[in-house]
């Protein structure tokens, strides 16, 4: 079995626990896990200032270099949005629809949580966390493949949010981070329909096309 798949069987087995947890515990991991970067905060620059260095080295100038520097005021707003997701209504168990059949039988259509979710996108290190607090709200398993240029940024994001999740008695596996940033292992990703319930890739309209031709599971 292949490395990705392993990775991919772990995070689902994980998001089955996630799945179960209330309101309030959602909320209060989310909290945690805004905490744990607001801690994180001189690792993460460090982090950070490793990619930076790389894209420089790289000949990456303008935007693109900005959407990839971190400091102080954007990883407190990241942590912030944390905890602004928190503060959401949970979708889960929401009513959508409800109707009464002729027989008296009342049908109910309720959100539930997929299971797993593949995050696919470029050059943002903030998508790491967003992502994750998006998809843990929702009671969906994540799993998050950022691109080459903020390696460094996204892991040491998603370290400090394992953190915090381990600290709620989750397996962290519940937040998987991809490494390994070969084409042949996204590609092997988008087509596990087995345990992947839906692909989001998020970026250049060059990913997003990628992504579309080449998954196996749903994508949006």
């Amino acid at each position: 079995m292949s490395e990705i798949k392993e990775q991919a069987l772990r995070c689902r087995e994980a998001a089955q626990a996630l799945a179960q947890l209330g309101t309030a515990a959602k909320d209060a991991l989310l909290r945690a896990m805004a905490q744990a970067l607001d801690d994180d905060a001189a690792a993460t620059l460090a982090a950070n200032a490793r990619d930076l260095e790389a894209a420089r080295a790289k000949g990456t100038t303008g935007a693109m270099l900005d959407r990839l520097t971190l400091d102080g005021k954007r990883l407190a707003g990241i942590a912030g949005a944390l905890r602004e997701v928190a503060a959401l209504p949970d979708p889960v168990g929401q009513i959508t629809r409800r109707e009464v059949r002729p027989n008296g039988i009342q049908v109910e259509r309720v959100r539930v949580p997929l299971g797993v979710i593949a995050m696919i996108y470029e050059a943002r290190p903030n998508v790491t966390a967003d992502a994750a607090a998006l998809c843990i709200k929702a009671g969906n398993g994540v799993i998050l493949r950022g691109g080459s240029e903020a390696i460094h940024s996204n892991t040491a994001i998603a370290s400090a949010l394992q953190r915090a999740i381990a600290g709620a008695g989750l397996d962290p596996a519940v937040l998987t981070l991809v490494t390994d940033l070969r084409r042949e292992t996204m590609l092997e990703l988008l087509q596990l329909t087995d345990i992947v319930d839906l692909a989001i890739p998020r970026g250049g309209e060059g990913l997003i096309r990628f992504v579309a031709e080449h998954a196996r599971v749903p994508v949006i």
